[in-house]
């Protein structure tokens, strides 16, 4: 069954931030609070919870991505720390950067380069385990933490039974992905990102149950997934940056499908100047029917899409 069957209002979560209180009055059967406030676990374990958690159905509750793991002062991006941050305060899953270590290790760095979120300097692929391990990460604005590189394989140990992990492509060959997801028995809460359906179909011949986060941004794009053979039952699909109008009927034939739609905010309504622009760009673009957003700034969305002030 899917877990928005399920869905209750329960009494709301509140948390207090600086002299606001605000609350989250929608939450999701499969989640597990082991406090007062968070975390606020999804609990979701099989590749049929996942594939129904994110099929769509009309009056869902919104939901929630944090970029690169989301990132605040103090918390750096693509560490499970800012992740666990994240779910203190509202459920989540999150879409993370894989790549490469000089030993063939899969770490988690967006960037091909080390200097802007890290103490290293130079290619992330020209360091060991051992010398990514004795870096420290940096947040946003440059402040040194005493947070270090996870590999993935931390991270997918980490999130089970706690959020899905969306693994972005970066230079990680396909198959090394396959490998792992298939060693640890991840496809219950890991997700591959797709460019293409040719990507989709690569995964899909090999782990039968993946989950797919797929860039679904014109019609041709859309009209690929259905030649490839890609069952619609296992895309989340992201169609880009903003709502646009002139989408509407791919959105419509997405929704007809049973897909879910992403908008990511990273690179748009984030960099607004003022926490109250953000929050009603975020409100506009989930009354204007996206299923989810992924922002760098998760915990604002979850505040703007629940309290509607």
């Amino acid at each position: 069954m899917r877990p928005v069957n399920y869905i209750r209002k329960l009494a709301c979560i509140q948390f207090l931030s600086g002299i606001a209180i605000w609350g989250i009055c929608m939450v999701w059967p499969h989640l597990t609070q082991s406090q007062d406030r968070g975390p606020y676990y999804l609990g979701i374990e099989s590749p049929e919870q996942l594939h129904d958690f994110l099929q769509y159905s009309e009056n869902d509750p919104p939901l929630i991505s944090g970029h690169r793991g989301g990132m605040v002062k103090g918390m750096p991006e693509n560490s499970i720390e800012a992740m666990e941050y994240t779910l203190s305060y509202t459920p989540a899953f999150f879409e993370i950067d894989p790549r490469l270590s000089k030993d063939s290790v899969i770490v988690l760095v967006h960037d091909a380069t080390l200097d802007r979120t890290t103490t290293g300097t130079g290619k992330v692929s020209d360091y060991t385990l051992e010398e990514l391990k004795s870096l420290r990460l940096k947040d946003k604005f440059g402040q040194l933490t005493d947070f270090r590189i996870p590999t993935l394989e931390e991270t997918i140990l980490w999130a089970k039974g706690k959020t899905i992990l969306n693994l972005d492509k970066k230079d990680v060959p396909l198959q090394m992905t396959v490998d792992i997801i298939r060693r640890l028995d991840a496809a219950g809460h890991v997700m591959v990102t797709v460019h293409t359906a040719d990507q989709a179909r690569y995964y899909l011949d090999r782990i039968p149950d993946i989950m797919f986060s797929a860039f679904v941004r014109t019609q041709e794009a859309f009209d690929s997934y259905v030649q490839a053979g890609i069952p619609w039952s296992q895309v989340m699909a992201y169609v880009g940056p903003e709502w646009d109008a002139k989408n509407k009927n791919l959105y419509d034939q997405l929704h007809g499908a049973g897909v879910k739609y992403m908008i990511s905010t990273a690179p748009s309504a984030d960099h607004l100047d003022t926490p109250e622009e953000r929050a009603d760009a975020y409100r506009r673009i989930i009354e204007s029917g996206a299923d989810v957003i992924e922002s760098d700034l998760p915990v604002e969305v979850a505040r703007a899409i629940t309290s509607g002030e």
